[in-house]
């Protein structure tokens, strides 16, 4: 050696390496390169280690160190106890091998494998890569295959239960609740019913000094690692809203939430839920399966949080009835409590498209708690009266939604069939010359298009179908709810999404020489509708008699 540069000893371990049992253990190939130095006269030496790493990939954290070294020219020399402990990618090991050592004056050695690039070309070098690469194809082919099936027998993939959960002592594969901590999911989940978004609630629990999940892991010693985070009780709001979308709470177990590309591709990617796998009553809930679906409910109309304090009950509850667009919350320092009002999103980006259908929130409030006090007098009085009309409500409204929605399915997917038939003919007329190649790209793009925002409303009302079928005639659950309520004096964003499923506000009428307006509510589970008329004057004498 000249210069005395160093003789870097490089090793290299992965999971799927250590099944092969000590042969391939890092102080084994340590043992093996020390004791080839030695017995060659090569000194100067120095370890680079990477434990735990695939090599499919060269992103280690060694090898990179082992790189930079040499590129700042303090390396002559790499020895590794075979190829594989380079690497199992055959077109990047033998860029290494071929290119990148040779052009640094690095000479590489591989022991069991008799390469030396001093040496010359091992013609039998390349085949042995590419052996290599089919070794941990191969395994991972395996691994997937184990693991598919334990997924497909209802057992976790995850190796982590969710935050609020612990492995048992008995069956590492059982989920227990971890009481210290499920309690913070259940505030998560009932603040967000009150009407509070993850931010807000991320505010809470920081202010609260609340351990965030990674830091509660690591004090327990659930699992191992470095702290990434700044403050071991600084919420994200991404954080909370992961955990109120995670139908683990409620005693599922979902799996095959992710996957990745290929057995080189590290990097996981998320599957589509409806590719989900998951299974039902696989361990005791944190969180009740009404309120969870109140919550995925409620986090539907995800909105900017506001600068006031205050929580809007009626945001993204309120839909236009003519456009159905949602109505936009107009409120401001400025404004009065009674100025405050609700308007047509529509209307508001284009005034032609529609009309504001204008309403004050103070207005549309009295209305709400007055409808529903009128239900829990009925409900109260006559029980039974209420649970046979409350059928015959939800059968109707069932039956009219889904013949609505199924007559749009119908339509749309007959235009998506005749798109079928005008691609097939454009291109037939492009094959023979008719149709000019520039036209025929104008046309396909304008007809792909079409096709494509035609099928997601297709997926969207074959939801909405599945929903509906769903909660028919699910008026015990919304008496349940019901049930907790008596005289109501306050309308709070709790009681809106637990009770109302939507407002949907008509045009005034202004023919009868004032401003009366209707308001249709609809109670969730479609258990009952109620249509009521608004005479702007009664809420007005109401107010100037409540100022006297």
């Amino acid at each position: 050696m000249t210069n005395n540069k160093i003789t870097a000893l490089y090793c290299r371990l992965s999971q799927d390496d250590m099944l092969a049992g000590e042969s391939n253990s890092i102080t084994n190939q340590k043992d093996i390169l020390s004791k080839y130095a030695r017995e060659n006269g090569f000194t100067n030496t120095a370890f680079y280690a990477d434990d735990g790493y695939s090599g499919t990939n060269f992103d280690r954290p060694d090898f990179q160190r082992m790189k930079s070294d040499i590129e700042e020219g303090k390396i002559g020399m790499v020895i590794v106890k075979d190829l594989s402990r380079l690497g199992r990618e055959y077109l990047q090991t033998g860029y290494y091998t071929e290119i990148y050592f040779p052009q640094h004056d690095v000479r590489f050695i591989a022991i069991h494998d008799n390469v030396d690039t001093q040496l010359g070309d091992n013609d039998f070098a390349p085949f042995k890569n590419i052996i290599n690469e089919f070794y941990a194809k191969d395994t991972s082919r395996k691994i997937r295959a184990v693991f598919k099936a334990k997924g497909q027998s209802g057992k976790p993939l995850s190796s982590r239960p969710p935050y609020g959960y612990k492995k048992s002592d008995n069956d590492k594969n059982v989920w227990e609740i971890d009481e210290e901590v499920a309690k913070v999911v259940r505030r998560i989940f009932q603040l967000c019913i009150e009407g509070y978004g993850p931010t807000q609630i991320a505010k809470i629990l920081s202010a609260d000094n609340i351990l965030i999940p990674a830091a509660y892991g690591l004090e327990k010693g659930y699992y191992n690692g470095v702290p990434n985070y700044k403050s071991p009780t600084r919420w994200g709001d991404q954080t909370v809203a992961r955990i109120l979308e995670q139908v683990e709470y409620v005693g599922y177990t979902a799996n095959f939430k992710t996957f990745r590309k290929s057995y080189k591709c590290k990097k996981q990617m998320d599957r589509p839920k409806d590719e989900w796998i998951i299974f039902e009553n696989t361990h005791e809930p944190i969180v009740s399966q009404q309120d969870f679906d109140l919550v995925q409910k409620m986090r539907q109309n995800i909105r900017k949080m506001q600068k006031h304090e205050e929580i809007n009950p009626f945001s993204g509850m309120v839909y236009c009835a003519d456009c159905g667009a949602k109505m936009y919350l107009c409120r401001s320092v400025s404004l009065t409590e009674r100025q405050e009002h609700l308007k047509c999103s529509t209307y508001a980006s284009d005034s032609s498209d529609c009309s504001a259908h204008f309403i004050r929130t103070c207005v549309l409030r009295e209305l709400v708690i007055k409808e529903i006090n009128k239900v829990l007098d009925d409900i109260h009085s006559d029980e039974e009266s209420f649970i046979n009309e409350a059928v015959e409500t939800s059968k109707s409204c069932f039956l009219e939604s889904v013949a609505k929605s199924k007559k749009s399915l119908v339509r749309y997917e007959k235009r998506i069939a005749e798109l079928d038939r005008l691609f097939a003919k454009i291109y037939e007329d492009n094959a023979l010359g008719k149709l000019s190649d520039e036209r025929y790209g104008q046309l396909s793009a304008s007809y792909e298009d079409e096709q494509r925002k035609l099928k997601k409303d297709v997926d969207e009302i074959r939801k909405f179908i599945d929903d509906k079928e769903q909660e028919n005639s699910n008026t015990s659950q919304f008496l349940a709810i019901i049930r907790g309520y008596s005289n109501i004096t306050e309308l709070t964003p709790e009681i809106m999404h637990e009770i109302i499923d939507s407002i949907h506000v008509h045009a005034p009428d202004k023919s009868s020489g004032h401003r009366e307006q209707m308001v249709d509510i609809m109670f969730r589970f479609d258990v009952i509708r109620v249509s009521a008329v608004l005479d702007i004057r009664d809420y007005d004498q109401k107010r100037k008699l409540r100022s006297a």
